[in-house]
C-alpha cells in the first residue's frame, strides 16, 4: 500500500501534495509507504508495480476556487484530463493513469485525491486556500488508507 504525492516544492500551490504526504509520513502506519514525487509523473508507473492499493495525491487547476478537493476512484473510471490541464510536467497525472490502465499496471484499488490550486508561479509557500486544505486531504487519506488496511 502507498500515497504518491507529486508536486513542485518552487510552484507556490504545486507544492500541497508534498506538504499532505509530510503530514501523512507522521501519522501512517510505518507499512504504508509514503512517496514524495518531484520528478516527472511517468516514473509513478514503477512505483505502483506490484501494488494492490494506491493513493495519488496532486494539485489540479480546473477553475474551481482553490482549495477545493477533488476525489477519483481511478480503479473504475478515467480521472478527467481537464483537471490536470496545467502542469509543471511533459505528461499530466490523468495521462499516466490512463497510460499505467493501458498497460495494465494501474493497482486494483487507485485513488487520486486533487486540490485545486490558485497559484503557480515561481516560489515557495501555499495561498491560504490551498494551505487550509492540507489537513482535511491527509485525514481524508488516513481515513481511506486505515480502512483499507482492515479489510481482509
Amino acid at each position: 500500500m502507498r500515497v504518491c504525492c507529486v508536486g513542485n516544492r518552487w510552484r507556490t500551490d504545486d507544492a500541497v501534495a508534498l506538504e499532505i504526504g509530510e503530514r501523512l509520513r507522521a501519522t501512517l502506519p510505518d507499512e504504508v509507504d509514503v512517496v514524495l514525487h518531484e520528478g516527472e509523473p511517468t516514473a509513478l508507473l514503477d512505483d505502483w508495480d506490484g501494488l494492490d492499493a494506491v493513493w495519488v495525491v496532486d494539485a489540479v487547476s480546473s477553475g474551481a476556487n482553490p482549495g477545493m478537493i477533488h476525489r477519483f476512484d481511478a480503479g473504475e473510471d478515467a480521472v478527467p484530463a481537464e483537471l490536470f490541464r496545467t502542469s509543471t510536467h511533459h505528461v499530466s497525472l490523468a495521462e499516466v493513469v490512463e497510460l499505467a490502465r493501458a498497460l495494465e499496471r494501474l493497482p486494483r484499488r487507485a485513488v487520486v485525491v486533487g486540490i485545486e490550486g490558485g497559484a503557480f508561479d515561481v516560489g515557495e509557500g501555499l495561498s491560504a486556500e490551498v494551505a487550509a486544505a492540507v489537513d482535511p486531504v491527509a485525514q481524508l487519506i488516513e481515513e481511506e488508507v486505515l480502512a483499507c488496511m482492515r479489510k481482509p
